[in-house]
């Protein structure tokens, strides 16, 4: 059997080719999304190391700079930076200037990639994927056996991108919008409440709290112990060690009680037993007390996460949300787009039975849950 025409021998006007058929053209159009996706994966490792190099702070709001005088500023090797400063023009990251054969770091992709206070900053993404593509034996022997992988057993770069990306929306949102929002929780913390965070992390989400309400006390609870010390750490430097204490504690058996807040970040998702969790939060608070929860915005019908948010969240859904629920003993391995139906399920089953959507943004969806 003869093989079908290509484009360029199927019959035309002489000296030309043909046009595409309907077909040729959705593949030849899905082939260059692919090789766009691809090389925006590679560049990831040149947005990568100019973050960790401290290239895009060097560069912010210093004007146009050639190679050399980058390399003055920053004590790094010219030829390397000439190379890399090539590769963020072809990426539209920087702006060139052939005649003075300088690159420029604009205000606005300087507040994207090197202001790390900035409610904008996303360079924590890239610190998270060192650790993900560094686990990608690990998932492949998960997919094949059902077994989970740890957020323990991937890189110490993950906890890091993890504090680095989320701490931003925590510092713009947490207080004014996302505790605002829940009817009498400012006035009780403004005079003097407790607070357990769980799942906290590097604690910046335990810290943003203690800094607005001076007369409460707060404790963060996480598995990991390296990120509990580097929680302390930062309460340390914050000034707030008297009155924030971070422990090494499951959701599930976490200490105390007489919480008038209870807090879990980007976190109940990643865990096997969040009706465990749950159930212990129930326990622990206080009368009138509330359990926030700060989940990715994401639906359950996965028809509606086709967008750079959904898309980024749904991966990291298969790299670590899902493998770590599955790395536990429990019921549940949830992932981050079970939707809000399952969480209520959950939710009333632990004995927290009303629910409210709170606040809202791109990123994440605020529940204020109580008994």
């Amino acid at each position: 059997m003869t093989a079908a025409p290509t484009a360029s021998t199927r019959a035309g006007a002489p000296g030309e080719a043909a046009a595409p058929t309907a077909e040729e053209a959705r593949v030849r159009e899905f082939l260059e999304r692919v090789i766009a996706d691809g090389a925006a994966a590679m560049a990831g490792l040149c947005t990568s190391i100019g973050d960790r190099l401290g290239l895009w702070t060097a560069m912010a709001g210093a004007g146009p700079l050639t190679p050399a005088e980058l390399a003055a500023r920053t004590g790094l090797d010219e030829r390397y930076l000439r190379e890399w400063l090539d590769a963020q023009v072809a990426g539209e990251y920087l702006d060139y200037d052939p005649d003075r054969g300088s690159y420029l770091l604009t205000d606005e992709r300087a507040a994207v990639l090197a202001d790390p206070d900035a409610p904008t900053y996303a360079a924590g993404m890239f610190t998270m994927l060192q650790a993900l593509y560094g686990s990608e034996n690990a998932l492949l022997e998960a997919f094949r056996t059902g077994e989970g992988v740890g957020w323990g057993e991937h890189g110490p770069a993950l906890f890091e991108g993890t504090a680095k990306f989320f701490r931003p929306g925590y510092a713009a949102a947490l207080v004014p919008e996302w505790l605002g929002a829940v009817d009498g929780m400012e006035e009780r913390l403004q005079r003097g409440g407790r607070v357990a965070d769980i799942g906290c992390g590097y604690g910046h989400s335990t810290v943003f709290m203690a800094e607005a309400y001076p007369a409460s006390r707060f404790h963060g609870y996480d598995f990991h112990g390296p990120s509990v010390e580097a929680a302390r750490s930062l309460a340390e430097r914050s000034g707030l060690a008297d009155r924030v204490e971070f422990d090494v504690a499951t959701a599930q058996d976490y200490p105390g009680e007489g919480y008038d807040l209870v807090t879990f970040f980007d976190c109940l998702h990643d865990m096997s037993d969040p009706g465990g969790a749950l159930r212990q939060t129930e326990h622990a608070l206080a009368d009138g007390g509330v359990c926030l929860l700060v989940e990715p915005n994401m639906s359950a019908d996965v028809r509606e996460n086709v967008h750079p948010i959904g898309r980024g969240m749904s991966a990291a859904s298969v790299a670590v949300c899902l493998p770590s629920a599955l790395a536990q003993p429990g019921p549940e391995a949830l992932g981050n787009h079970a939707g809000e139906d399952v969480m209520r399920r959950i939710a009333d089953g632990a004995g927290l039975h009303h629910w409210t959507l709170a606040a809202e943004s791109p990123v994440n969806r605020v529940y204020a849950v109580t008994r």
